[in-house]
């Protein structure tokens, strides 16, 4: 595994490019199909991996999880990506990749990692709906390898949710506050469902109005379209959308390419572009600085993306 930590290290190299690398990695035997899929994370995410260590398991624990285990003196939970997804296993899982998502450090058990795979977002596409849908939503993006593998990424995000519980406080939703300001617009673009309902949840709750696209992409021709009608119809586009918000992963586009789309259009002026995002890293929040980002917020903390999401629109109702 130490060729894989290696080109885990160099990471950071590829942010901003439109590239990305992928951990490939096999659950077991898939009921659905009889065959071992292939599964893939971004390398942004994984911290390391490893054999899996004794697992301590506490009563009471969420399904999937598996228990906890001790690294360098923190205590980490253990999810069973298998059990989760219920894919059958012959005997328990021997690998573990350590992700950090938000600030927060988690095991993800695998019966078996392949290797690193590099390629250019525009090659991960959006599974069809009538696909995705008995999975429940849990793949948000595949990619086809040269000998015809599909290679399907999951939607961490979601998983965590469910198993975790991030940002499932309903109290959250019902104390945060209106924005005290009508027809406040925000364009928003995030490739995960459980991300996008916490999104328009928070927005319905500071009474915005929101329109959701589900990659970079889609988000970028629908706001396009945008900018030409109000070009052409000679109306302000500042009064159509409000802010921009962006996901940094994302199948087919991600946002630092689409902000850089937006930054680069004379059109978009004076719209902000806040980024949303569950890579929380400093590189990733100075990267976003880079092409444009105004503003930078953590996932799963409604919170703070309500407090920004204030300041930033009572801001532009003061220029």
């Amino acid at each position: 595994m130490s060729d894989l930590l290696s080109k885990i290290d160099a990471r950071t190299k590829l942010a901003g490019t439109n590239k990305l690398e992928i951990l490939m990695f096999t659950l077991g035997i898939n009921p659905r199909t009889g065959r071992r899929e292939t599964y893939g994370i971004n390398v942004f995410k994984v911290r390391e991996v490893l054999r899996t260590p004794p697992i301590t398991r506490a009563p009471d624990m969420p399904n999937a999880v598996e228990g906890m285990v001790s690294l360098r003196g923190a205590l980490v939970p253990i999810i069973s990506l298998a059990s989760y997804t219920g894919i059958t296993v012959d005997s328990p899982p021997e690998i573990m990749i350590v992700t950090e998502y938000n600030g927060h450090t988690q095991g993800f058990l695998v019966e078996s990692v392949d290797t690193i795979l590099r390629l250019d977002w525009s090659a991960m596409r959006v599974p069809p709906e009538m696909v995705n849908t008995p999975l429940g939503g849990l793949v948000t993006a595949v990619t086809e390898l040269p000998d015809k593998r599909l290679v399907m990424m999951l939607d961490v995000e979601k998983v965590l949710a469910e198993t975790a519980h991030f940002g499932e406080d309903e109290s959250i939703f019902r104390n945060l506050k209106p924005l005290g300001l009508k027809n406040r617009r925000v364009f928003y673009a995030d490739d995960s469902a459980v991300a996008r309902k916490q999104i328009s949840r928070t927005l319905e709750a500071m009474g915005i109005q929101g329109i959701a696209a589900v990659n970079g992409r889609q988000a970028w021709e629908e706001l396009r379209q945008m900018a030409d009608f109000s070009e052409n119809s000679h109306t302000d586009l500042k009064e159509m959308v409000h802010l921009i918000l962006t996901d940094v992963e994302m199948p087919e586009m991600d946002g630092y390419m689409l902000t850089r789309k937006i930054k680069e259009d004379k059109r978009f002026a004076g719209i902000p572009v806040l980024m949303h995002s569950s890579l929380s890293g400093s590189s990733n929040q100075q990267l976003g600085k880079a092409v444009g980002v105004d503003e930078y917020v953590s996932k799963f903390e409604p919170n703070r993306l309500a407090a920004t999401l204030t300041r930033l629109l009572k801001s532009g109702e003061s220029e």
